[in-house]
């Protein structure tokens, strides 16, 4: 692997990391009363609310960073997209540092949102992989290649944000240096890294600059666009429902473990650890047997039920310790679910219609998690098992809706 390929890597798995890293800081930022940034007599209700609000703001601003800033590399080049990003969320570590010092929520909010917009990277580095080859067979076997790498930087991601978060705020495990502050630190020292290997080892392919043409209303005019397409209809709705039953779930897991059986950021990144470790293992060694082998719609229905009835378990569960088991049914379930559905959003479509149609994906799954994140915040307040009562209602919903809308030969 080139140092050029490995910059790229490396850019998704920031873009990953970060998300894992934030989650059980965060749990612990604003749920913890002797945690400093919130005073102590704010109720858990204030406690909950906040924390789903900060949540939302990421799902929202990564859903139109991923809309605008994805696109906008089209016209600037990929190089130049991916320097944006990096420094965008390098200003958004730096924020969240000093929202920890200062105790600022606003500080920290504002950070949620900046690091939302610049996820946008992720997809930009993919299509920075998939650009490279010099001719059609090389560029056939390049892409396969390079597709190996994303997986790579993924499940890197996925297990690299917890463990940061995890044990470097951990004095139990590295003593009195560590702080809530020093995993953002690690991070941005990451991110510079980055930043230089791309600024010096990366060179736009094929690319001739054009004038920008995006317009603010573009994101709403592609999924107005919809309409248009009624087995994509089909597909989005049993996507936004499934997708809104994993991530009432996994969103809300490490509140909801604080809450009831008062896991630390340690055990709550340990949660995370486990579930990218499963994501990962899935991805390599069962989603293309499961995929080849069975018929998509036996893929999504399985993994429905998985996923439903994984979360009933889990929700009724009383022993702490057992719930690092019960979440890897759950998320090995979305990790087989989530490529089926994706690839028959491809299926559904031309290859002149291939990033409209990823753009939707992507579109539906942010949104999703933005609404849930903001609503579900405050439905904890009243009871800490909503998100999880919201999780099976979605399941049920998305069940049905495979059973009653997906006819004929394209959905099987």
């Amino acid at each position: 692997m080139n140092i050029t390929k490995f910059s790229l890597m490396l850019v998704i798995t920031l873009d990953i990391m970060g998300r894992g890293l934030i989650i059980p800081v965060l749990t612990t930022l604003l749920m913890e009363q002797d945690s400093g940034f919130l005073k102590p007599s704010t109720s858990v209700a204030h406690r909950q609310f906040y924390y789903g609000v900060a949540m939302g703001l990421f799902f929202l601003s990564w859903f139109l960073g991923a809309s605008y800033i994805s696109k906008l590399s089209d016209f600037i080049g990929r190089k130049q997209g991916l320097l944006i990003c990096l420094g965008g969320g390098l200003m958004a570590y730096l924020l969240t540092i000093i929202s920890f010092y200062l105790h600022s929520l606003a500080l920290l909010l504002l950070a949620r949102i900046i690091t939302g917009f610049t996820s946008g990277n992720q997809p930009i580095a993919i299509a920075a992989l998939m650009d490279m080859g010099t001719d059609d067979k090389a560029k056939a076997k390049a892409k396969a290649q390079n597709m190996g790498l994303v997986m790579v930087g993924t499940s890197l991601g996925l297990m690299l944000g917890p463990m940061l978060g995890g044990v470097l705020s951990d004095k139990a495990i590295i003593g009195t240096i560590a702080s809530l502050e020093l995993p953002f630190y690690v991070a941005c020292v990451l991110i510079i890294f980055n930043f230089l290997l791309i600024l010096f080892t990366f060179t736009n392919v094929n690319f001739k600059r054009r004038p920008v043409t995006i317009g603010v209303t573009d994101v709403f005019i592609n999924l107005w666009a919809i309409r248009k397409h009624p087995a994509v209809i089909k597909l989005s709705l049993v996507f936004f429902f499934s997708q809104i039953t994993f991530n009432s779930f996994y969103i809300f897991a490490d509140s909801y473990l604080f809450s009831r059986f008062k896991f630390d950021t340690m055990q709550n990144s340990i949660i995370l650890i486990l579930s990218g470790a499963a994501m990962a293992l899935t991805g390599a060694f069962l989603v293309s047997p499961l995929l080849t082998r069975f018929k998509s719609k036996t893929v999504v229905l399985t993994t429905l039920l998985i996923m439903l009835s994984g979360v009933v378990v889990f929700m009724l569960n009383p022993i702490p310790v057992l719930s690092y088991v019960l979440l890897i049914p759950i998320v090995v379930a979305f990790a087989v679910n989530y490529p089926q559905m994706i690839t028959l959003f491809s299926l559904s479509v031309d290859n002149s219609q291939q990033g409209w149609v990823m753009g939707i994906s992507v579109a539906i799954f942010t949104l999703g998690a933005a609404i849930i994140s903001f609503v579900e915040g405050q439905l904890m307040a009243v009871d800490i098992n909503m998100p999880f009562i919201v999780a099976i209602g979605a399941g049920i919903t998305a069940i049905i809706l495979v059973v009653f809308l997906w006819r004929g030969k394209a959905m099987e």
